[in-house]
Order: structure tokens, then sequence, then C-alpha cells
């Protein structure tokens, strides 16, 4: 998986444990991307750094001793929260 779909992965299903935090799968599948992320791409102390911004969500993590940030499009990472609040199958919790 390349490092940049990884870190979507990651991210949508951090904000999907986030708003859902008795959802066990959500959490499974969150674990599931950073291991992907420190395995196959050696990537560390891996954090959401900002929610506020109405556009952009960032993360900041650690790749071979160096620290980075990259921003993704909000509407984007919030999508996979929004098709679950929106189906009903997934709302009784």
């Amino acid at each position: 998986m390349k490092l940049g779909d990884a870190f979507f992965n990651w991210l949508q299903m951090h904000i999907v444990s986030e708003a859902r935090p008795s959802d066990e799968a959500a959490k499974e599948t969150l674990d599931f991307f950073a291991l992907i992320l420190v395995e196959d791409h050696g990537i560390s102390k891996l954090e959401v750094l900002s929610i506020e911004d109405p556009m952009k969500v960032w993360i900041g993590y650690e790749q071979e001793g160096e620290y980075h940030k990259h921003c993704f499009d909000r509407e984007s990472v919030e999508k996979l929260l929004d098709d679950i609040n929106s189906n009903p199958i997934y709302n009784n919790q």
C-alpha cells in the first residue's frame, strides 16, 4: 500500500474511532492501518495535529528520524464517518 493511501485510511479510521469509541471494528481497522504505517513505511510518532481548520486536517509523524507534517482535505477524510452515520444499520450504538 502506498504511504499516502495508508495515511488517508488511518486518518479516516482515526476520525471514525474518535466519533464512535465503542465501535470495536473501527478500532481494529485503525490498528491495522497503524501497523502498515509502522512496518511497511517506518512511521513513528503518528498524531493528528489539528482538526480545527474547517478545510484541512493535519497529521504529524516521524520517518527515518525526521519529523514531517501532511494535510488532508477535511471533507474527504470525514466522508467515511458521514457514510456510516447516514446508514441506519450502523447507528444502533
